[in-house]
């Protein structure tokens, strides 16, 4: 049986990914193979794309973090899961394909019934969100944070999820996705037209409890002033090294897993030495992902039951083919995209 996949043939911009064809995976010892059903694209992707996220797989390697699929072959010494059932993962590379070989470990069943595409939305950027509220920043009612591309995947994830925590809500975000914002139960600050470290101020007095950003760099040093006297930022990205999906340096063609990482990290130490008590708390799903798999499997199972409630409904920007791929980084680089893009492998 032939299958296709993305490779990413050189660092660089979404001309790197192409489609292949080549014969089915066979399954391992202690390995599923999962029929992909949706395969989510997200700016890890692209930063891997362009030979900078600390994950970047050496070339050539099949981009995508996160997928929810259906059991299709056990390999050797595997009774379970039966075939046929849904699952989920993530991966960290290896999502873009129709079919995927997985450690039997790495799956998480799926409760019956729930899109995969709103499903696979909980995999990275819900769980992200809802570990950085809960167990990195323990936010409580009554809160205020400041969200960072608020419409975004992570960002909406995390305005759904903290309104549930009865937070008070400011997102950073294009004026054309201010409604969405607004919608989710937030504030909105326009961050092409309004600075906003004033505006917080200017709406807060004192400045809010948490910032999450996904920037990084120097940007930490501005959502700290954001903060009042014994907040947090709690800082988990470094896409502020993109500009139009692209590396903002113009250097690419290379391997840089640690380049940005190393500035992220020195804005993280040198703000602890800044006065106003005010903390900059580093977050890493994968990290927290191998120390503590146990945890990421509770939390993602706490998810697919708060989306069998309808207590969160993900926003689903765009059902791309797999062989659009290309097309899908294109999209998420030029920004304003609301929700999430997912990556439809096996369309039925």
């Amino acid at each position: 049986m032939r299958h296709t996949r993305i490779i990413v043939t050189h660092y660089g911009g979404p001309d790197a990914l192409r489609l292949i064809e080549e014969d089915c995976p066979a399954p391992k010892l202690g390995e599923v193979r999962v029929k992909v059903l949706a395969a989510g694209v997200s700016l890890p992707d692209v930063m891997a794309r362009e030979g900078i996220h600390p994950e970047t797989p050496k070339l050539p390697f099949t981009p995508g973090w996160d997928l929810v699929g259906v059991v299709d072959t056990l390999g050797e010494g595997v009774s379970a899961p039966a075939p046929g059932q849904i699952v989920a993962a993530m991966p960290i590379n290896g999502a873009y394909a129709q079919f995927v070989c997985l450690p039997r470990a790495e799956l998480i069943p799926v409760p019956s019934g729930l899109d995969p595409a709103e499903a696979v939305s909980l995999v990275l950027n819900y769980i992200t969100a809802y570990q950085m509220l809960h167990r990195s920043a323990k936010v409580q009612p009554g809160q205020r944070v400041l969200i960072h591309g608020a419409a975004g995947g992570v960002g909406s994830a995390l305005m759904q999820l903290g309104r549930l925590a009865g937070l008070e809500i400011y997102g950073t975000c294009s004026s054309s996705a201010a409604s969405a914002v607004s919608e989710l139960g937030g504030v909105p600050i326009d961050y092409q037209h309004q600075d906003f470290v004033e505006e917080i101020h200017r709406l807060t007095g004192e400045g809010v409890d948490v910032v999450f950003d996904s920037l990084g760099g120097s940007h930490i040093w501005r959502s700290r002033q954001a903060l009042r006297a014994g907040g947090k930022v709690v800082a988990f990205g470094l896409t502020g090294s993109l500009r139009g999906g692209r590396l903002a340096s113009g250097r690419s063609g290379g391997r840089h897993r640690y380049r940005a990482l190393a500035i992220f990290g020195w804005y993280i130490a040198a703000s602890a030495l800044l006065p106003g008590r005010k903390r900059v708390v580093p977050y890493s799903i994968q990290t927290l992902k191998r120390l503590k798999p146990a945890m990421f499997r509770e939390d993602l199972l706490t998810l697919f039951s708060l989306l069998q409630q309808k207590k969160i409904k993900p926003l689903v920007a765009l059902r791309i083919p797999l062989a659009e791929a290309k097309y899908a980084h294109e999209l998420l680089g030029k920004g304003g995209v609301i929700g999430k893009i997912v990556l439809v492998p096996n369309p039925s």
